[in-house]
């Protein structure tokens, strides 16, 4: 994508894609440290802002799920 097409984005497009990143990247940070993730709180966070909706489907995945199993299996946080 050259410069040009990049100027001709609408603003109101940008102001919703940051956002969108933003809002992730908060709710990535969040959730991790409230899921006692320590220091890999701040990359999940830092993750979320770069782009979407990967890394939320990452944290989905790696965070979420095996953490859902072990209280599942009666096994505390």
């Amino acid at each position: 994508m050259s410069v040009k097409e990049l100027q001709e984005i609408p603003v109101w497009i940008w102001i919703i894609l940051a956002a969108v990143l933003l809002l992730q990247g908060t709710w990535l940070f969040r959730d991790a440290r409230d899921r006692g993730q320590g220091r890999k709180a701040w990359f999940w966070g830092i993750w979320g802002l770069t782009g979407a909706p990967s890394p939320a489907v990452c944290y989905l995945l790696f965070v979420v799920l095996p953490d859902k199993r072990k209280r599942k299996d009666g096994r505390s946080r």
